[in-house]
């Protein structure tokens, strides 16, 4: 029988350091927050689809407030899950044709992006401000709260989403690394 050769290890690789600073310890704690919340509203939300059809089939009373706080629950948990999805890098990226350039090609280009992800971002505060600004006066039906409540979740997002970014780009300047929140 031939003995079978094992490849020789990789060398080890230079770990990349993490970015610290009071920037990246209040989006660390901010992110994780994020986190804790979204998971904790889509609990709360599938108990409400739970409590509506439990009232709809077993009750015959559909409560009437079930199906708009779920569908306002739905936009906070989605858009701050976002938000902290650009933090720990979740988001749908081109990685693989940024690994074919070189590394100072690579680092302008995620420099840019991060600087359009910041352009959105501040899309998002304005026009998220100027929508529930243009509808504050109204109220949700069955829910009594004003119609800003949809848009609220648009702008925390979106400031979210700039410093979240920001910190991203001085980790590249700096040649370090973001730290995932749940780390």
């Amino acid at each position: 029988m031939q003995e079978i050769e094992l490849a020789e290890p990789l060398p080890p690789q230079p770990a990349e350091r993490p970015l610290t600073g009071p920037l990246t310890s209040v989006n660390a704690l901010v992110a994780r927050w994020g986190m804790f919340t979204s998971v904790a509203g889509l609990f709360v939300v599938v108990a409400i689809v739970f409590f509506q059809v439990f009232g709809r089939y077993v009750l015959n009373s559909s409560p009437t407030w079930t199906e708009s706080l779920a569908l306002v629950l739905v936009l906070y948990i989605t858009l701050i899950g976002a938000a902290v999805g650009v933090r720990d890098a979740g988001h749908i990226g081109m990685e693989s044709l940024l690994v074919l350039v070189p590394e100072k090609i690579r680092n302008r280009i995620e420099l840019l992006i991060h600087a359009l992800v910041i352009l959105f971002g501040a899309a998002m505060v304005w026009n998220g401000s100027v929508l529930g600004h243009s509808v504050a006066s109204y109220l949700i039906p069955n829910l009594g709260l004003p119609e800003a409540v949809r848009y609220l979740p648009l702008v925390i997002s979106g400031v979210l989403i700039i410093s979240f970014s920001i910190e991203h780009i001085i980790a590249l300047v700096q040649g370090k690394q973001v730290e995932p929140s749940w780390h």
